[in-house]
């Protein structure tokens, strides 16, 4: 179609797979960016909190003692057993003015910045202590994205001076580790993206392998080649079932195919036939028997009954045409079934009187149903005259309308001649069906009698069926609806 774009299932697969890949990346990365950077963060607020907190409560008490050399060397031992269990913290003492106390062994207070002492941080440290209150301690991110707490401590006298805690905890480790992660996680994004492609692309042609195979079968069976098989060893439910219907497709499309050849064989025979003898009849006419009369009459009785013939069959196949093509609707309406049958089968009365017919009726009186009456009556005539065609020798034929035990009327004609062959019970339904019995025909057919009959029952959505036993006979059947 001009205009149209079509897309191979592969391409659509390979697409699909790089997009979910894409996209779980994509959320990845913002995990990785936001809520993963988060957690790294309040893990060391946490950690830094902890430190300071265990600081703060052993180092207040020993600032207290006013042995000053000792308190020197019990906090210089806290803070280096300390910043041993925690080597990303630097731990210190320092005055109101920023100036290291402890440990005692750092620099003097002109090399602040090298032990971890910066100025500019201590004064902001210091605003965000006397804004927090004096016994609360803080954390401060600085600049090179470290943290700070810092806590004021107890006076041990008014002439000490003020003494805060300070401890610079340096995130390198955890920067470290959050660098990696993203190098890692832009490798396993490249690795994800190849095994998709390749994911993507043995999915695809295990998907399309049995798609081009079907395809490949529906080519030869569009151009008559009903030989094609679609079955196979499928890996997927789906596609065995698929083959399993286009098998089924194929058979039904097969016996079309057949049946269409034989109907269109057999309407050429039929139509054929009658227009023959209605040529040679008429030339007879004219150039033997036209001044006699007796062979005239003769003569022209063939061409009517041919005539008749090629009518019927004519009707016949416009009927179920229309049926078929739904251009016919059924105009329903309720009616006496028990004397509907009787009005039917008084057509049959003359083969009763000069055939030697005998027609049972074995019909319940006041059975009412719901039907189109005008195509309702086909179906009776055809069953019947069905019937009159193939009993037996005995040429008896019974005709029953009983209720039955469900609630619907059972409608029935039974032949006694030689049954069905099992072979043969689903296509009797079939257009031109013909048994392989030879007989003489009473009621003049067309072939197409059954098939109207199927076509008329199942447009009503009626149940319908054939029962039959070799040398016994059949008996047709139809399941009515009561009203």
């Amino acid at each position: 179609m001009k205009g149209k774009r079509f897309r191979s299932i592969n391409f659509i697969l390979w697409i699909s797979f790089l997009a979910f890949a894409a996209f779980i990346l994509l959320l990845t990365w913002v995990f990785q960016t936001t809520l993963l950077r988060k957690f790294f963060v309040d893990e060391i607020k946490a950690e830094l909190e902890g430190i300071g907190g265990d600081a703060y409560r052993i180092i207040a008490p020993m600032l207290q003692n006013p042995n000053e050399e000792e308190v020197a060397v019990r906090v210089d031992m806290y803070i280096t057993v300390a910043q041993h269990e925690n080597p990303s913290a630097n731990i210190y003492v320092l005055n109101e003015k920023g100036e290291c106390l402890y440990p005692t062994g750092m620099k003097e207070p002109s090399d602040e910045y090298e032990v971890g002492v910066d100025e500019d941080v201590f004064n902001i440290v210091y605003e965000e202590l006397r804004l927090a209150g004096t016994d609360k301690g803080v954390i401060v991110r600085i600049n090179d994205g470290s943290y700070v707490y810092s806590a004021k401590l107890a006076n041990v006298s008014a002439q000490s001076g003020e003494k805060y805690l300070y401890i610079n905890y340096s995130t390198e480790l955890s920067n470290n580790a959050y660098s990696m992660m993203q190098k890692e996680l832009i490798i396993i994004a490249v690795i994800v993206v190849f095994v998709a492609l390749i994911i993507s692309a043995l999915l695809s042609m295990e998907l399309t392998r049995p798609i081009a195979r079907f395809t490949r079968a529906a080519r030869r069976m569009a151009k008559g080649d009903f030989t094609v098989d679609f079955k196979g060893d499928y890996t997927y439910a789906e596609m065995s079932d698929l083959a399993e219907t286009l098998d089924y497709a194929k058979e039904e499309i097969g016996k079309s195919d057949e049946l269409q050849k034989e109907v269109l064989a057999n309407v050429t025979h039929d139509l054929k036939t009658p227009l023959t003898m209605i040529k040679a009849y008429a030339s007879m006419i004219q150039e033997i028997s036209g001044n006699n009369p007796e062979k005239r009459a003769k003569h022209t009785q063939v061409i009517i009954d041919e005539s008749d013939r090629l009518t019927a069959l004519v009707n016949d196949i416009l009927n179920l045409s229309k049926m078929r093509s739904g251009m016919d609707t059924l105009k329903l309406q309720v009616f006496n079934l028990s004397e509907f049958i009787h009005t039917v089968l008084e057509r049959f009365d003359y083969l009763t009187e000069t055939k030697g017919y005998t027609l049972v009726r074995d019909i319940d009186d006041e059975l009412y149903t719901e039907a189109d009456m005008e195509k309702l009556e086909q179906v009776v005539y055809n069953l019947v005259g069905n019937a009159v065609n193939y009993t037996g020798e005995d040429k008896k034929i019974t005709v029953s309308l009983k209720k039955t035990k469900d609630g619907k009327i059972r409608f029935s004609v039974t032949d006694t001649g030689k049954g069905i062959p099992p072979e043969e019970i689903n296509t009797i339904w079939d257009r031109y069906y013909r048994s392989a019995e030879t007989h003489k025909r009473p009621i003049k057919g067309t072939g197409l009698g059954l098939s109207i009959v199927k076509t008329i029952l199942l447009k009503h959505n009626f149940e319908f069926g054939v029962e039959s036993e070799l040398g016994k006979g059949s008996t047709f059947y139809v399941l009515f609806p009561e009203k």
